[in-house]
């Protein structure tokens, strides 16, 4: 599932990037088409590429900020399910002991 959803981001990351491109050089030729003077051309085509580059930053950072979190969510879930099957192999007692230390440590009450 992760693997697919990594392919998906490239391709929209992709197709968002040529997007970009295409309306940063549409804008241009309109605006090379429509103004003469050089500063006219200059002030559209950098607002608009400033817009457009906010965006498409903003699409890749909230796509590689979640790519990072599943990731990371994971691998606590797979240390979260190995603790849990050491406790499991320990005698009661001393489970219990661990738990209740583990959870002084952590400064919260154990569960009752």
């Amino acid at each position: 599932m992760s693997d697919q959803l990594d392919r998906m981001r490239l391709r929209y990351g992709f197709w968002i990037i040529i997007i970009g491109f295409g309306l940063i050089a549409f804008i241009t030729l309109v605006s090379i088409f429509t103004w003469s003077e050089v500063t006219n051309v200059a002030t559209v085509v950098g607002a608009v590429s400033s817009l457009v580059g906010t965006v498409v930053g903003a699409f890749f950072g909230v796509q590689f900020g979640s790519a990072g979190k599943e990731k990371v969510e994971a691998a606590r879930d797979r240390s979260q399910e190995m603790a849990e099957a050491a406790l499991s192999m320990l005698p009661p007692e001393s489970a219990n002991q661990l738990r209740s230390e583990m959870d002084r440590s952590r400064g919260s009450s154990p569960p009752q």
